[in-house]
């Protein structure tokens, strides 16, 4: 999940603009060009600064300097270092990343687990995903990037509990519903259905909780061995129903909680 940090080539073709064909606007995107190539060169510039200086010394000078932008454009284009670091997070989050899909639950859970380890254990990613997150501490900005960026990445994983339901792996067994009161009206099939819906936001989240708390707060070396304690003990959670929503809950929760 942290690859989107480094990007593909691909994802950094894209770009967006307003409309009236002005300064980039979050959320909007048009074909690769020289914007595009000057956003990612950008994007580059300010990872590498926030990697060596963190966000408290990062300065426009510095990304200037170093993605070869004036910096009178990196002022109109992005105000100032708050707009950067977002900006950065956000083309982080536009590669085209899928979760991995090994034809079981189990396996998909241990290679995701593997993929954060392994991401970390590159020297060059693990350095740039650390200052993003660290900035987030910092800027408020920069943590609602940094919130978006997971929340879409997560929810593209959503897609393994998904197929694990249709392959019978997680059946969301409806707990019994009482009878409604006199005078009230009969519970329908999609009332018991609520009350098997599982979160898979919750389940997914689970698998990398454990991994981050070592990386970022016990400052803990992972390994593949912890990455597949994380996805067997999110197994037999899922299993145990840990992430099956009851009838009141799932009324008022989303998956992605």
């Amino acid at each position: 999940m942290q690859q989107g940090l480094q990007l593909t080539e691909d994802a950094a073709s894209d770009d967006r603009r307003t409309t009236d064909g002005s300064a980039p606007a979050p959320g909007t995107r048009r074909p690769g060009g020289r914007t595009a190539r000057t956003r990612a060169a950008v994007r580059d510039a300010v990872l590498a600064g926030l990697t060596e200086h963190g966000y408290p010394g990062l300065t426009v000078e510095y990304v200037a300097e170093h993605s070869g932008v004036h910096k009178t454009t990196l002022y109109r284009r992005w105000k100032d270092i708050e707009g950067l670091v977002a900006d950065a997070l956000d083309l982080a989050g536009e590669d085209e990343w899928t979760p991995p899909d090994t034809g079981s639950l189990e396996g998909d859970l241990r290679a995701l687990a593997r993929e954060v380890v392994a991401s970390f254990a590159d020297p060059a990613v693990a350095a740039s995903g650390s200052a993003m997150i660290a900035a987030g501490f910092q800027s408020e900005r920069a943590a609602a990037a940094l919130r978006g960026y997971y929340t879409e990445r997560f929810a593209r994983c959503e897609t393994i509990v998904e197929r694990a339901v249709l392959r019978g792996e997680l059946p969301a067994t409806p707990e019994a519903v009482p009878s409604p009161p006199a005078g009230t009206r009969a519970h329908t099939a999609s009332d018991t259905a609520v009350s098997g819906l599982i979160d898979a936001g919750a389940l997914v989240r689970s698998v990398s909780a454990p991994l981050f708390f070592r990386l970022f707060i016990t400052r803990e070396p992972v390994e593949t061995a912890h990455a597949d304690q994380a996805a067997a003990a999110t197994l037999a959670a899922a299993r145990a129903g840990a992430f099956t929503l009851d009838s009141a809950a799932g009324s008022t929760q989303g998956t992605g909680s």
